[in-house]
């Protein structure tokens, strides 16, 4: 079991092949692999995948943003040359899948142009599709924030792109400050997608 566990690869594939033997039996328990199901799947790894950023996105805020003044000049590259772009890695493309998961769970459901234009192709009248849409938004513009500012700019600040000393501190803070913002948008994004889910269903 140690053997198992101490590799990350095969804990993950055992993880996976625990979690297709559990989806094969809803799938059994549900008769078909309908509308219903895939929602139900879509969902699944959409929750994943947001696990997985927005828990990276935590890490970066709580952890390594607020302690890295903290650190010695000679261990920092620890940090921004091994543990940062691997963390970069698994972060901007949790984005990218918890968004597409996202979309594909509210076509699937039926709502994404009504919960894009929040609401308004309703008349406003359905208040789910408001709220949905709102953290749909909410949840794009932390999806755009990642790919458009933060890993570039962290591309700079972490000198996988040459760039000299002023640029790298101005790279640093852009991707600080766009980093900071998601973390704001992160909890009423995520208000919207518990609360509207529970209340709404």
């Amino acid at each position: 079991m140690a053997g198992l566990l101490s590799n990350l690869r095969n804990t993950i594939i055992v993880s996976l092949v625990l979690s297709v033997i559990v989806i094969a039996g809803y799938g059994i328990h549900n008769g078909a692999a309908d509308a219903l199901f895939w929602q139900a799947l879509f969902r699944w790894l959409h929750v994943f995948f947001g696990i997985l950023w927005i828990g990276l996105l935590y890490y970066f805020n709580f952890v390594q943003i607020r302690k890295m003044p903290d650190i010695p000049a000679e261990l920092k590259p620890a940090v921004s040359k091994y543990i940062a772009p691997e963390a970069l890695f698994w972060f901007r493309w949790a984005a990218l899948f918890t968004w597409i998961m996202g979309v594909i769970l509210a076509w699937n459901r039926g709502y994404l142009v009504q919960a894009f234009t929040l609401g308004a192709m309703d008349g406003f009248s359905v208040p789910q599709h408001t709220f949905i849409g709102l953290g749909m938004w909410l949840a794009t513009i932390m999806f755009i924030n990642v790919w458009a500012f933060i890993w570039p700019a962290q591309k700079i600040a972490l000198g996988i792109v040459e760039a000299d000393a002023d640029a790298k501190a101005k790279a640093g803070r852009t991707a600080m400050l766009f980093s900071r913002t998601n973390t704001l948008l992160s909890l009423p994004m995520l208000v919207t997608m518990t609360m509207n889910q529970t209340l709404f269903g």
